[in-house]
C-alpha cells in the first residue's frame, strides 16, 4: 500500500505536541484519519542524511517500477550494488522502501515537504 509521506524540517516541540494532540483527538472522535507517515528533521542539514539526490532518483524509479531485488535495482539504475544497497537500507529505516515479500518497492506515492522557518 502506498501512502503519503510528509517531511517536516524545523518546528518546535510545542508545534509537534499540538499536531499529536490534534491527531489523537480526531481519532477518538471517530473521524476518518488518513494514514500517513511523517519524517521530521530538526534542521535543514538533517534532511540530506536520509533523502539525497540519488535516493530521490531511486524512489522515483521504484514508485513506477518495483524491482525483484536490490541487484536488479542497481542494474536498472546503472549504479554499484554496494551503494544502492546502502541507499535501500537507509530508505527502508525511514519507511520509504519496503523489501518484504521478496521485492523492493517504494511505500510512498507522494512526498510533501513543510519547512518551518
Amino acid at each position: 500500500m502506498t501512502r503519503d509521506v510528509e517531511i517536516i524540517v524545523g518546528g518546535s516541540m510545542v508545534e509537534d505536541g499540538a499536531a499529536f494532540i490534534a491527531a489523537w483527538t480526531a481519532s477518538e472522535c471517530c473521524e476518518d484519519v488518513k494514514p500517513s507517515r511523517v519524517l521530521a528533521f530538526e534542521s535543514w542539514e538533517g534532511l540530506p542524511t536520509v533523502l539525497t539526490g540519488e535516493r530521490y532518483r531511486l524512489l522515483r524509479h521504484l514508485h513506477g517500477h518495483p524491482e525483484p531485488s536490490v541487484s536488479a535495482l542497481a542494474r536498472s539504475l546503472g549504479r554499484q550494488f554496494r551503494r544502492v544497497h546502502g541507499d535501500v537500507v537507509a530508505l527502508e529505516v525511514a519507511g520509504l522502501v519496503d523489501r518484504s515479500g521478496g521485492g523492493v518497492r517504494a511505500t510512498a506515492g507522494r512526498i510533501r515537504a513543510e519547512i518551518v522557518l
